[in-house]
C-alpha cells in the first residue's frame, strides 16, 4: 500500500465514521465511480440505481441507527461493559495521542468521546502523513485491530443499505491489510 492511498482511505473512513451523510458526500460519492468499485459491487449499483435523496434518507437512517441509537464507534463503550467514556489521559486512546503529538480539542467537535472511530481513524492519517510507522504499527496493534474488526463484523448484520454493509466489510479488509503492511514495514526496520 502506497502512503497517499492510505491517507485517502483514513480521511475517507474518518469522515465516514464522523457523522451522518449530507448531500455534498453523497455527490461526492456518486462522482467517484472506483471508490464506490471499491466498497463493492452492491453499493455501485445502489448508487447508480437511486436518486441523491433516496440515498441521502436511506444512508441517515442506517447511520443513525447503526452508530447512533444502538450502539457507538467507540473503543471505550466497546471493550468495556460500563459504557464509560474515560477523560483526559486517564483514556489510553487520549494518553496514546498526546504522546504522539496529536492535539485533539473536544469543544471543537461534535464526537464526544476521544476513542470514537472517526477521531482513530484521523489520527491514523496524521501518523501516516508524518511517517511515523512505529506509532503506526503500536496504535493498530494496541487499538485499531483489536476492536473495529470484531465491532465491524457485529456491525454488519445492523445495516440496511448495502454502503454500510460494504463499508463495514471495507474497513475489517483494510484494518487487517493496513496492520499486515505495517508488521511488514517493523520487519523490515528491525532488520
Amino acid at each position: 500500500m502506497n502512503k497517499e492511498y492510505r491517507l485517502y482511505i483514513y480521511a475517507f473512513l474518518s469522515r465516514t465514521m464522523a457523522d451522518v451523510a449530507d448531500k455534498n458526500y453523497i455527490k461526492d460519492l456518486r462522482k467517484n465511480k472506483d471508490l464506490l468499485e471499491l466498497l463493492g459491487e452492491e453499493t455501485k449499483e445502489w448508487f447508480e440505481t437511486h436518486s441523491d435523496e433516496m440515498i441521502l434518507d436511506a444512508l441517515n437512517e442506517d447511520f443513525s441507527s447503526m452508530f447512533v441509537i444502538n450502539t457507538q464507534a467507540v473503543e471505550s463503550f466497546v471493550l468495556d461493559a460500563k459504557n464509560e467514556t474515560l477523560v483526559g489521559l486517564q483514556n489510553p486512546v487520549m494518553n496514546f495521542y498526546y504522546k504522539h503529538g496529536f492535539e485533539l480539542n473536544m469543544d471543537q467537535s461534535d464526537l464526544m468521546a476521544p476513542d470514537h472511530l472517526s477521531i482513530e481513524f484521523a489520527f491514523m492519517q496524521t501518523l501516516i502523513y508524518r511517517d511515523e510507522q512505529k506509532p503506526q504499527y503500536d496504535f493498530l496493534k494496541e487499538h485499531l485491530f483489536i476492536w473495529v474488526v470484531p465491532y465491524m463484523i457485529g456491525m454488519k448484520s445492523m445495516a440496511n443499505t448495502p454502503f454500510y454493509r460494504d463499508i463495514c466489510d471495507f474497513i475489517v479488509e483494510f484494518v487487517v491489510a493496513d496492520f499486515e503492511y505495517c508488521s511488514q514495514e517493523m520487519e523490515q526496520l528491525s532488520e
